[in-house]
């Protein structure tokens, strides 16, 4: 699906003073449908955020506006195309527009919820989960296994159990 382009699919939830931004793909057709973050039942990405403590209790998908409170925003590489990443046009990824954000509202961290997605904002290939050696503008950069359900065969909730850690400092 496609949409003009003063029309994202998921509205970025971005400020200044942000601990963490959660990048992904595109939006699911779950995501899209329901227009909140990671809404697909079988997607394990707020099962994991309160699970290694980044939030108090397990979040709904609709309260994705409300995470600034605790330091978490969100945006996507894709914002204007929706669905799998193998059905999304070459195009689809803005990495100019990604990089602007973020080096604009510089979080301390940027997460990326897929291999795929670091690769395609990085312009390089994705050898592990965990820290990476760039940084865009002051922010750093970590990859972690996306917590989509088609993904599941790679999932482990230690990267993301590192990334709580350096959030909070420990």
């Amino acid at each position: 699906m496609t949409r003009p382009a003063d029309d994202p699919i998921l509205p970025d939830v971005l400020q200044p003073g942000l601990a963490l931004v959660f990048c992904g793909t595109a939006a699911g057709r779950r995501s899209a449908a329901e227009g909140a973050y990671y809404a697909h039942p079988g997607n394990l990405f707020w099962r994991a955020l309160a699970e290694v403590g980044l939030t108090p209790r397990r979040c709904a998908p609709e309260e994705f506006p409300t995470l600034p409170a605790l330091g978490i925003g969100f945006t996507d590489l894709a914002k204007f195309h929706s669905g799998n990443d193998s059905e999304l046009p070459r195009d689809a990824f803005d990495v100019p527009a990604l990089r602007a954000k973020i080096e604009r509202f510089a979080p301390r961290w940027l997460a990326f919820t897929s291999k795929h997605g670091a690769k395609a904002a990085l312009g390089r290939a994705i050898t592990g989960y965990g820290e990476q050696p760039e940084r865009i503008g002051t922010t750093q950069v970590f990859v972690l296994p996306s917590p989509s359900g088609q993904a599941r065969g790679h999932w482990s909730i230690g990267p993301w159990q590192e990334l709580a850690g350096r959030v909070r400092g420990d």
